[in-house]
């Protein structure tokens, strides 16, 4: 017979069991009678003591996900830690028993900023992970060269540090959900069916979903400036039509920019190919002209293809980001091939993405963006954002190719809640389509947007519309800070706290938080001033305050899309 204890511990194993699992059991114990001799039974079956489940992200789809995962895995019985990888601890690695993450990729294959603690962390090679169990899901946009590359490193990482990966690394594209849910499966599966002794599993091939974006040509109908006169800025409003589309507010368009017409020339002429000679790259053939001019990135070359491109012409180049067209005329190329090989390690040109201000109730077969001009300067020379400046000089009735990116995370609530709307300067974008898909439905909760940039003459983007939705009662409340109108700069957290009481009874009674933007300082600043304004009105603690909007976070209801 059992000891009462030892009788306990063998309820509360089975007390949460599925048939499965029961089963999976039976045949377990089983097979251990059959053994000669009996091995003792207290440690017979071991059940893991740390199952962390870990998240890094940057619009919100690999917490989202992570929860999800969590869930899942409650319902079979696991009682999982679910943790950012900004708020893990370290140290707490080498503890570990399983530890399973999500983490998206960004910019040049880099983690997202929450997770690159983590990430330097581990690539540091200070230490060994030999007792550690893990998978990893990696989150990308198969339209960027290097594709989950963060995921992939992590994923590589981990098992170099003696770690034993259970479930290959899977890599999802935008389109996530079916190769999710099959990462989670396998995870689970493989977790349960574990035996207290396991060989070491060989390195398995990530996979990845092999898909394709449906590639929209849309007929430029309007490209506007809606800055006014005597502007610093330039913001463009430029509306798309096109068959078959198929969006939701709140989701984005990639577009893929062409490079400028006399930089290419130039770089024909200074490399001395022919520009109609035919080269493959990337498995498909192309004239050297169009290889240059829409598939190349040419412009700002990261240090990483720099480095390769000395590495080719035998040269010491100082490490640092150049165009291609000035590489060639500081470090020339010796002749028309080596050209070529420099033209094989080229990336392609990284689609941009752009939040889409339009609605498909309001704007049949159309899609609106709201681009901003990026200025800056190198060397004291002026120089422009490749696609922004690509996009502001597109004339009525050309064309343009462009791809949906779906963000499921960022998404309206039911018609009847509430929702407020924090979105400066270019962050007015996805709150145009949210603000004019609710008017087109006849959404009967209550709609309440922040809005601020520079003056309010020359930079009150959509003035007119909001304005009219205001008149029309669409929009509950506007509060708008305009931080150059006044000695003292005003931006739209200073607006959030001098409504902050009202705000609060708006959260408390269920509204939708968004936020859209720039993500340092705009999105860090008015995070702290929502933490803010739920410690005083709320009466809470800092820390309370904090978890009370990671609950808001959790729940959907505070989401950000920030860049």
């Amino acid at each position: 017979m059992l000891t009462t204890e030892k009788l306990k511990l063998v309820q509360d194993l089975v007390s949460g069991a599925s048939k499965e699992e029961m089963i999976w059991l039976n045949g377990y114990i089983a097979g251990l009678i059959a053994q000669e001799p009996i091995p003792n039974r207290a440690s017979a079956v071991t059940l893991p003591t740390r199952v962390t489940i870990a998240y890094g992200t940057e619009t919100g789809n690999s917490k989202k996900l992570a929860v999800d995962f969590a869930a899942r895995a409650k319902k079979t019985g696991i009682n999982p830690k679910l943790v950012s990888l900004e708020q893990y601890r370290l140290d707490d690695l080498p503890k570990e028993e399983y530890f399973f993450t999500v983490i998206s990729t960004q910019g040049e294959g880099e983690p997202p900023m929450a997770a690159k603690k983590f990430y330097d962390h581990i690539h540091k090679n200070g230490f060994k992970l030999p007792h550690l169990k893990y998978s990893v899901l990696a989150l990308g946009d198969t339209a960027y060269p290097l594709f989950c590359k963060a995921g992939e490193d992590v994923d590589d990482q981990l098992q170099r540090l003696g770690g034993e990966r259970i479930a290959p690394l899977i890599k999802c594209d935008t389109d996530y959900h079916d190769d999710a849910g099959k990462w989670f499966g396998e995870v689970l599966q493989n977790f349960e069916q574990r035996k207290a002794e396991i060989s070491p599993t060989p390195a398995a091939q990530p996979e990845s979903k092999k898909t394709g974006k449906r590639v929209f040509l849309g007929k430029v109908l309007a490209n506007i400036n809606l800055n006014d006169r005597g502007s610093n800025k330039q913001t463009h409003h430029i509306e798309l039509s096109a068959e078959g589309l198929d969006y939701k507010p709140g989701d984005s368009i990639g577009i893929i920019p062409e490079n400028p017409k006399d930089t290419v020339e130039a770089i024909i002429q200074l490399s001395g190919i022919n520009a109609s000679e035919k080269v493959v790259y990337r498995n498909q053939e192309t004239e050297i002209d169009d290889l240059l001019l829409n598939r190349l990135s040419i412009i700002f070359l990261p240090d990483r293809v720099v480095r390769k491109y000395a590495s080719i012409v035998g040269q010491e180049i100082p490490h640092t980001r150049m165009g291609l067209l000035e590489l060639l005329k500081i470090y020339p190329v010796r002749d028309v091939v080596q050209f070529r090989e420099v033209l094989s390690v080229l990336d392609p040109i990284t689609p941009r993405l752009y939040s889409i201000s339009s609605s498909p109730a309001a704007h049949e077969n159309e899609v609106h963006i709201t681009v901003a001009l990026d200025r800056f300067s190198v060397n004291n020379e002026h120089k422009c954002g490749l696609c922004s400046d690509f996009l502001s000089r597109l004339p009525i009735h050309s064309e343009l190719q462009f791809y949906i990116h779906r963000n499921a995370q960022f998404r309206l609530p039911d018609a009847g809640k509430d929702i407020i709307m924090i979105g400066p300067g270019t962050g007015i974008a996805p709150f145009r389509a949210f603000l004019a898909e609710r008017d087109a439905r006849g959404a009967t909760g209550r709609n309440w947007l922040f809005f601020g940039d520079q003056h309010f003459r020359t930079d009150f983007l959509y003035q007119t519309e909001i304005q009219n939705w205001i008149q029309t009662d669409v929009l509950t409340r506007v509060n708008v800070a305009f931080s150059r109108d006044s000695s003292e700069k005003v931006y739209v957290q200073h607006k959030m706290v001098k409504h902050g009481q009202e705000l609060f009874s708006w959260i408390e009674a269920g509204a939708h938080i968004y936020v859209c933007g720039a993500r340092d300082p705009m999105s860090m600043d008015v995070e702290r001033t929502l933490i803010s304004i739920i410690q005083s009105f709320g009466n809470r603690s800092e820390q309370e305050a904090a978890d009370y909007l990671e609950q808001l976070s959790l729940n959907e209801r505070y989401v950000k899309d920030v860049y």
